[in-house]
Order: structure tokens, then C-alpha cells, then sequence
């Protein structure tokens, strides 16, 4: 119930209870400031109304009164604050040292360098299952003295249940790594990354590829040009139309110098058998059957696990960098160690059991996948800084405050210059039509506050100078 409508009820049904709490709630409502002056002016310049924005700020320890509250009540679209729900949950529920084990299986002997049946690789959920690691788990099979595959390499994927989609379903971007779906054996985030070096003595580009791609011919020089460095991507001309071929019609600007350019594959189905074969035949393996899809085999037991970093570590790629696809990596997680099966559904279950039982009921989230990447999920300022507190308190501080973005040094806050440098401790959220942050200030005072600030509206983007200017003006205390 509101507060007001509370105090209302009161005044009609006078309650010594009852009134202590109007008591209290009308001197902590008085003892706020008000909306910062370069806040609101910010927002105007931006063409955004004040209602389509929440604000709100109190002290970490959570003590007092908020310092500044505007409409912290509002469900709002958090984009990858969202991210902060899943993180902790995960935290709270796997462990800071949990890891991600990837197994593999040999079926049949091995004699003389070839195995004579199948290579099984389970995936897991690894959400850092990249090439080097890919190649750290190959080579380990060559140390089993296997060097030639006279079967097939099958790859298990059947931890997560996972509904076909469309990448580019959600923004019509399907080559943006961000766009990646999840995967219970995701490699390499399903992405190619491209490098282009130019050399002037050849008037050409060299481009290379990472990870290989079986199957996929790649054009490997892009003739050089005099054009200025604004968008080079553009000059490229890239055709990424045929799956089995990538190819550039333009050219490369000289004056770039060394640029990487990551991209999802066009064809995400088949990137894990791709890279695989490539990878395997690359380091000098044979293989006589093929790479495919299947089940290990019932009863087998593993030849070997490659172990993921620590969850720890992993949220701070999650955090510091927005990664939505290892973000939603680890929800799935939730569902596949609690459950045996990981799932959208079973994990939306399992984080808002987790949430009722710490803060009740109201201003529960509406969960999604766990990413942000959603316009469905929700979620109020209000409960943003329930969570935030809860985490201030938590055992598990150290690990969560380490992996969010700190303001104008790393993650996605590395640009955001401003008098609170390196004082804030900040999630980021992006999304066309979101803009919003949450996390920690430490004010100049010593005292640490924690701030929320969520702007839904088509110029959210242009308003994010109204959250820096909150950011400073909470640090200036």
C-alpha cells in the first residue's frame, strides 16, 4: 500500500501505529532534496519529461531516508540492470568459486594415434567456452594420443532447452555479437573476429579470422585506400549474405591502421561442428567421419573435464562489459544445477522464489531471460536499491562491487568522464529507448550511497547527460 493512501486511511481510522508511520514517512519525505537543477535542465535539453524517468539515491548502510526519490515506485524497463538480479541470485546460489565443467567422452580405443569410435564433447553452459579454451580442451585430447578420429566428434548440447529463434529478432541486428542466443556448448560467443592490418608495401589489407570456420572460405586481403578512418565498416562493403563465404567488395582506409571487427555468424546453427572441424584439423588432427550433433551415450563416463574460470571471474565480463549472452548463460545455469535441465521458465521460477524469500512480494521483477535484453522484464528503483542494500550487507559484497563498471576507468563506463571518476562503482543499461544505471557512489564526504536512475523514452539516449549529472551531484555530498 502507498504511503499516502496509508496516512489517508489513518486520518479516517486513527491508529497509534498508524500514525507513528505518517510521523515518520512525512519527516524522511521533507528531509529529501529535490530534484538537482542540472538534473531537470539536462533532461529538457533532451526533450524528455520528468515522468519518464526514476530517480533515486540513500545511503547504502540503508539508515535513513532516501536523499532524493522520484518515482521510485515506477516499473521500468531496466535494460541490463537486469543483469544485477541474476549476478547476485547466481552468487548467492552457485558460489563465487562455482565453475562450469565441460566433459568430454572417448567411446571405443585408441591405438597407435586414431581412435577407433566417437569423440563426445557435452556442453554445459560454459558462458567463456572461447577459442582458446576450445583449443586448451583439443589439445588435451591430443595428450590422450588421439590424432586421428576415424569415427565422428559429436557435440551434446542437450543441457539447455532452448526454442529456435531469429538473432535479429529482437532488434533486426542478427550480425551484432550481442544478439547471440544462448547455448548449452556456446563457443566463442558464435562470433567471427576479424583483423585487419594494413600493409602499404602490398597496397592491401591482410585480414585474419578467429576462430576458423570449416567450410566457410574467407577472403583473406581487401585492397587499400586514402579515404579518411570515419566508417570503415561501411567502406568494407562486407557480404556476409552466404554462410559459406565471406567476402568484401570495397576497400580497407589505410589510415585505420589495425582494426578488429567482431561479428556473429550468419549461420549460428552451425558454428560449434565449424569451429570445431577447423580448429581440430588446424592443430594437425584427422578425422575420417564428421562433426554432428548427439547424445553421450548412457553410462559413459568422462575421459576428462575442461574447467570455465570461477563464477567470480565470469560476472565481471557480465558486469563491467554487458555481456548478455554469457548473462544469459548463467541464468540458464540456475535452472540447470538446480533442476538437471536448464530453462528459461525453470530459472524465472528459482530467482523469484529467491527474491520473495529476501524481499517479499512486492516490487518482485518481472524476469525474462536475465539479460536485460528484453522488453518484457521490469523492474522498480525501489527494488533495484532493496537489492543493492541487500548486497551492501552481503559476504558476497567484494565479489559483485568488483565486477561493475567503475565511472571513466573500465567496462562500459571507461568514457564516462566527470567529477566522480573512479568514485562510482556503477551497472550500465542500454537499450534503443533505455538508458539507465545502478550501483554505488562513494561521495566525497565518505559517505556511500546507492544510486538508480532509469529513463524509458525514444530520447533516453540524448537524456544520459541527466544521469551523469545525478552521478556527480550524489559524489559531491
Amino acid at each position: 500500500m502507498m504511503p499516502a493512501r496509508l496516512c489517508l486511511l489513518t486520518a479516517l481510522r486513527p491508529s497509534w501505529a498508524g500514525l507513528m508511520f505518517c510521523l515518520l514517512w512525512v519527516a524522511g519525505a521533507g528531509a529529501q532534496e529535490a530534484l538537482p537543477a542540472s538534473v531537470q535542465s539536462a533532461m529538457t535539453r533532451a526533450r524528455v519529461p520528468l515522468d519518464a524517468a526514476t530517480f533515486l539515491v540513500l545511503e547504502a548502510e540503508g539508515k535513513a531516508a532516501p536523499r532524493l526519490s522520484h518515482r521510485a515506485d515506477a516499473s521500468m524497463n531496466p535494460a541490463s540492470l537486469m543483469k544485477l538480479v541474476t549476478t547476485l541470485n547466481a552468487l548467492e546460489a552457485l558460489g563465487p568459486g562455482f565453475t562450469w565443467k565441460t566433459p568430454v567422452y572417448v567411446e571405443g580405443a585408441a591405438r597407435d594415434g586414431t581412435l577407433y569410435g566417437n569423440l563426445y564433447i557435452k556442453g554445459q553452459g560454459d558462458p567463456k567456452l572461447v577459442i582458446e579454451r576450445l583449443w586448451l580442451l583439443l589439445r588435451r585430447v591430443r595428450g590422450l594420443d588421439i590424432r586421428n578420429i576415424a569415427g565422428d566428434i559429436v557435440l551434446d548440447r542437450s543441457a539447455f532447452e532452448i526454442n529456435p529463434n531469429d538473432p535479429g529478432e529482437f532488434d533486426g541486428e542478427r550480425l551484432r555479437p550481442y544478439n547471440a542466443t544462448p547455448d548449452a556448448l556456446l563457443l566463442n560467443y558464435k562470433s567471427v573476429v576479424m583483423t585487419f592490418v594494413p600493409d602499404r608495401a602490398s597496397n592491401a589489407a591482410h585480414v585474419s579470422y578467429e576462430p576458423p570456420l570449416a567450410g566457410v572460405q574467407m577472403q583473406t586481403h581487401v585492397p587499400l585506400s586514402e579515404a579518411s578512418c570515419n566508417d570503415y565498416r561501411a567502406s568494407l562493403r562486407a557480404d556476409f549474405a552466404d554462410p559459406a563465404r565471406i567476402r568484401f567488395g570495397g576497400s580497407y582506409p589505410a589510415a585505420c591502421g589495425e582494426r578488429v571487427w567482431p561479428v556473429a555468424y550468419g549461420q549460428p546453427a552451425s558454428y560449434a561442428a565449424r569451429a570445431v572441424e577447423a580448429l581440430w584439423r588446424e592443430m594437425g588432427g584427422q578425422l575420417q567421419g564428421r562433426v554432428r550433433e548427439g547424445a553421450v551415450p548412457q553410462g559413459m563416463a568422462p575421459a576428462f573435464e575442461l574447467s570455465s574460470p570461477t563464477l567470480a571471474e565470469v560476472i565481471r565480463d557480465i558486469n563491467k562489459f554487458s555481456n548478455n549472452v554469457m548473462a544469459q548463460q548463467l541464468f540458464l545455469s540456475l535452472s540447470l544445477q538446480a533442476l538437471g535441465q536448464g530453462s528459461q521458465a525453470g530459472s524465472r521460477q528459482l530467482v523469484n522464489k529467491w527474491w520473495i524469500e529476501r524481499f517479499g512480494p512486492r516490487d518482485a521483477p518481472t524476469l525474462d531471460n536475465g539479460s536485460g535484453l528484453s522488453r518484457l522484464e521490469r523492474i522498480s528503483a525501489n527494488a533495484l536499491a532493496q537489492l543493492l542494500q541487500y548486497a551492501w550487507r552481503s559476504p558476497l559484497l567484494p565479489e559483485l562491487a568488483a565486477s561493475l563498471p567503475i565511472s571513466g576507468i573500465d567496462g562500459t563506463l571507461r568514457r564516462a568522464k566527470n567529477r566522480a571518476e573512479g568514485s562510482a562503482h556503477l551497472k550500465t543499461g542500454s537499450l534503443r529507448d533505455v538508458a539507465a544505471v545502478a550501483g554505488y557512489v562513494h561521495a566525497a564526504s565518505g559517505r556511500r550511497y546507492v544510486l538508480v536512475a532509469i529513463i524509458n523514452h525514444p530520447n533516453a539516449n540524448a537524456a544520459r547527460a541527466a544521469i551523469q549529472a545525478l552521478i556527480e551531484w550524489s559524489h559531491q555530498d
